[in-house]
């Protein structure tokens, strides 16, 4: 194969493919083998008819289109990875000549040409150079006793109360929700802590004073549910008050709750717990700061079309017609999104991030729960829609962002350098140190003028939306069963080659093995050369 890229801008290429006849060869012969099955040739069973005997029953021409619509895909994807250019939008094909497959001396060869957006080089900006502050992560003995707190109310005693009920006791209520007439929410036996502020809001406030075999009555507005937003009046029935009493902190609760066995082995294990949790806490949010500064020191060159093809397809999902005005009001987001994602794909690969299977279980997990499903429904779900490469492709840019981070300037409040790669964990050996501003290699040339295609009469385009020959290959197909459908005495008979030209082409466009804009374009030594 001979390839080459031309690039019209920093997005958009024109690839340029020829394939030898001789490299061209196993698809023809694979096609020919596959046509062969589905046409009925007399004296022969299915597939099993000579190719001389197949090439004279249905052309030449056929066979090579077959061929092409099969492999064409193959070679667009050989070359685009060899030319070092990743496709982003609908490619646009045009085939500028083909094989004619006369033997081993054919010096003819398929060319064709894919014209599409593509990923754009982008200069990365040093993660060293951006500075980052979080919060503090200082744990303090009002940190540790609060910690200690909550392990003592799991082993704390109720007991009821005969008195109003106040913050921090616990409640035996039943609850009922309406609007107008409707019964919205109910519930029975339920035991609650007052300031907890875990159900409606205004019930805290509504059950402090309240005794056993009291009836309460507050309105609030409801959070979730389909009625979110609207107002309800709620009536809680309160059937007993108890008031909570903690264990002792001392030794002998060590020993109860936990391995140690005095109270000061339990409140350094605590201690070392909250620092663990402030550590992590303290980097929340840090990575998206790290990356809205590297977006806003790197220049992004976008691919225009896949940004209307993405707007496309939410007015779509909305139900919305294309050109809505609806489009440049989303446009902003869709470009920020595919700028993010193009850069962060960048730093995966210059970092080498790699991604194993146990890794993309765990991140699947993680996103089932996300979104409240079993998770293996949710892997289930994703795989039939094709989304797997969709989230391996999250989890690198994840990745990618972590080992940003551990090069960037992460301080506290205070100005301490914060060490992520205890939080985050060390980098892996083999990982890669990228070349931070690079620049563009790319050499970009005006697109050829447009009377350059009208000096191929013969070309053939067609729109793609995953592989580049799907026009071509839906009409090969339809051929193709046509040719099935068709016995050897109700296919054309060719003509002999001493027919009038006007016979001899007319027989190849029928065969298809002629274009018929080419054919009329056939001179007369052309057509000799063409009929022999």
């Amino acid at each position: 194969m001979k390839n080459s890229a031309q690039f019209t801008s920093e997005t958009h290429a024109i690839l340029s493919i020829a394939v030898s006849a001789e490299e061209f060869s196993p698809a023809y012969v694979k096609a020919a083998k596959k046509l062969a099955k589905q046409v009925n040739i007399p004296g022969f069973r299915p597939g099993k008819a000579p190719r001389r005997v197949l090439e004279a029953q249905i052309g030449k021409g056929y066979i090579i289109e077959q061929a092409i619509n099969d492999s064409l895909d193959e070679y667009y994807q050989k070359a685009a990875e060899e030319l070092g250019v990743s496709p982003m939008s609908r490619p646009e094909v045009e085939i500028s000549q083909v094989p004619e497959m006369k033997g081993k001396d054919d010096t003819t060869e398929l060319q064709f040409t894919i014209e599409a957006d593509v990923r754009p080089e982008i200069s990365l900006p040093d993660p060293a150079t951006v500075t980052i502050e979080v919060a503090s992560a200082e744990v303090t003995d009002d940190d540790v006793e609060a910690e200690l707190t909550k392990l003592r109310e799991r082993f704390a005693t109720l007991t009821d109360v005969d008195r109003a009920a106040q913050e921090g006791d616990y409640v035996n209520i039943d609850l009922v929700a309406t609007i107008g007439d409707e019964n919205v929410d109910d519930l029975s036996g339920v035991s609650y802590k007052i300031g907890g502020g875990t159900m409606l809001e205004g019930q805290d406030e509504a059950l402090t004073g309240a005794k056993a075999g009291a009836e309460v009555e507050f309105t609030t507005k409801l959070q979730g549910g389909e009625h979110e937003g609207e107002e309800a009046a709620v009536k809680v029935m309160v059937h007993s008050v108890k008031e909570s009493t903690l264990p002792v902190a001392d030794d002998e609760f060590a020993q109860l709750a936990s391995e140690f066995d005095t109270i000061a082995e339990l409140r350094e294990d605590l201690k070392k717990n909250v620092e663990q949790r402030k550590q992590q806490e303290q980097l929340m949010g840090a990575e998206q700061k790290l990356i809205d500064a590297l977006m806003e020191a790197a220049n992004v060159p976008l691919p225009q079309a896949v940004i209307e093809e993405e707007m496309a397809t939410h007015l779509s999902n909305e139900g919305l017609e294309p050109g809505d005005k609806h489009a440049e009001e989303i446009r902003p987001d869709v470009e920020k999104g595919l700028k993010m994602q193009l850069l962060l794909d960048e730093y995966a690969l210059a970092y080498g991030v790699k991604t194993d299977q146990n890794e993309l279980l765990q991140f699947l997990f993680q996103q089932a729960q996300m979104y409240g499903m079993d998770p293996s429904q949710f892997i289930q779900a994703a795989s039939q829609a094709g989304q797997i490469g969709a989230f391996t492709a999250e989890l690198a840019r994840n990745k990618g962002v972590i080992a940003a981070m551990r090069v960037a300037n992460v301080v506290d409040p205070d100005g301490n350098k914060v060490d992520v790669a205890a939080v985050l964990g060390a980098a892996p050996e083999d990982e890669l140190t990228p070349e931070y501003g690079k620049a563009p290699t790319r050499v970009i040339e005006p697109k050829a003028d447009s009377a350059h295609a009208a000096e191929k009469p013969a070309a053939q385009k067609a729109d793609k939306a995953e592989k580049p020959a799907t026009a071509q290959k839906e009409t090969a197909k339809q051929k193709a069963h046509n040719a099935e459908e068709t016995s050897a005495s109700e296919a054309p008979s060719a003509p002999a080659k001493s027919a009038k030209k006007a016979e001899w082409v007319a027989y190849r466009v029928a065969t298809g093995e002629l274009d018929e804009a080419a054919a009329k374009a056939l001179t007369k030594d052309e057509l000799i050369n063409f009929a022999s």
